[in-house]
């Protein structure tokens, strides 16, 4: 069944003649166009008034496309400043290491310059960590036994003198810092070569000079060396700078302060003098000659007496006084009176010998023959 509208509504020519009469009317359109180029005008007012209709149009995908950038290029570019922090802090720890390594280079040259104005064998140590003890002042070197470091060693770096060595491991060994408690070092001022010694105060990490008179020519900056009359520290080496001088004229002794100069806070390289200072031998020790004891004088001067003395009980025989033991009997050395017993003998007394020289090996005969002219003259 066909169906056609009512003859009411039913006008004009029919859809198969509209068809192909604009057909025809855009072909000719088209051909006007290629050939005669007439309608570029038309076209770009169609244009102009359809834009505003084209961007209303578009606005929604825009908006969308927007949206999908801005989300993307933020995780871009949060990914991106994590790239750069990363490389920020190697690029920070890059640097400390070649600011570091330029130090070392910087010290390591310090302490060769120093080496070779240094007479005798030196070695290269580097601080390891420090003692365990916290009321000390140490630190432990990189080197021990096993590389011929002794107990008793000095240690320095390129500015004075930092300690010694105390002691010894096999792959490690102690270092006592001058600024301990426990430690001292023979110092001289090197302005005007006053000798004196100076102490450790322990965590200040200063050096006192004690006993140092009120008086003593030291002032605030004088530069303290080794004096080197110790025999471990050489002469020459430079120690610390006198901060406090206080002089207290009531007082016995003054107050000195000193800084060291050798900073092992900003050094971790130190050098060990393997040898000592070569000192001159000490002279030999003097015999002491002990006097002689009273006790044994008495007794030396009592032996003559006794040798003189009869063995028997009989008196000796009696010499004339013209005689030459009678002469000698009246010597000046025996001046000592003599005392008669009840018998009649004559006892000289025990001190009159120790008076007279010593007398040679026929003292005891002479002796004998002077006690009777001792009788004889006391009757």
């Amino acid at each position: 069944m066909e169906y056609s509208p009512p003859p009411l509504f039913k006008q004009g020519a029919s859809a198969r003649a509209k068809m192909m009469i604009f057909a025809c009317i855009s072909i000719a359109l088209l051909l006007v166009d290629s050939r005669l180029d007439g309608l570029k005008i038309a076209r770009q007012v169609a244009g102009t008034v359809l834009y505003p209709v084209q961007v209303v149009a578009l606005l929604p995908r825009d908006a969308m496309v927007h949206m999908g950038n801005y989300f993307s290029s933020l995780s871009a570019l949060e990914k991106q400043v994590s790239e750069l922090k990363q490389q920020q802090i190697a690029m920070s720890q890059t640097l400390q290491q070649a600011q570091r390594t330029q130090a070392e280079n910087s010290q390591l040259r310090k302490l060769l310059e120093a080496r070779e104005k240094l007479p005798g064998k030196t070695m290269l140590g580097e601080i390891l960590y420090d003692a365990r003890d916290v009321f000390t002042r140490k630190v432990i070197l990189d080197r021990g036994s096993q590389q011929g470091v002794k107990a008793g060693l000095p240690v320095i770096d390129n500015q004075g003198v930092v300690g010694q060595v105390t002691r010894v491991f096999p792959f490690t060994s102690e270092v006592t810092l001058l600024t301990d408690k426990e430690q001292a070092i023979p110092v001289q001022v090197l302005r005007n070569g006053l000798r004196s010694i100076a102490y450790g105060r322990g965590q200040s990490g200063y050096l006192d000079l004690r006993f140092m008179e009120p008086n003593a020519d030291v002032v605030v900056g004088d530069i303290l060396v080794t004096s080197g009359i110790d025999g471990v520290y050489p002469a020459g080496l430079a120690v610390a700078r006198v901060t406090q001088v206080e002089n207290n004229a009531n007082g016995a002794f003054g107050r000195i302060v000193c800084q060291p100069l050798a900073g092992i806070q900003r050094n971790t390289q130190l050098l060990i003098l393997m040898s000592l200072p070569e000192m001159p031998p000490r002279p030999p020790a003097e015999e002491v000659v002990k006097p002689v004891k009273k006790k044994k004088e008495a007794k030396d001067a009592a032996a003559p007496a006794a040798a003189t003395a009869p063995a028997s009980g009989g008196a000796p025989a009696a010499r004339p006084a013209g005689t030459p033991a009678a002469a000698a009997a009246t010597t000046p050395g025996a001046t000592a009176p003599a005392t008669t017993t009840p018998a009649g003998r004559a006892v000289v007394p025990a001190t009159a010998p120790a008076t007279r020289p010593a007398a040679p090996a026929t003292a005891p005969a002479a002796a004998a023959v002077t006690r009777p002219a001792a009788t004889q003259e006391a009757r």
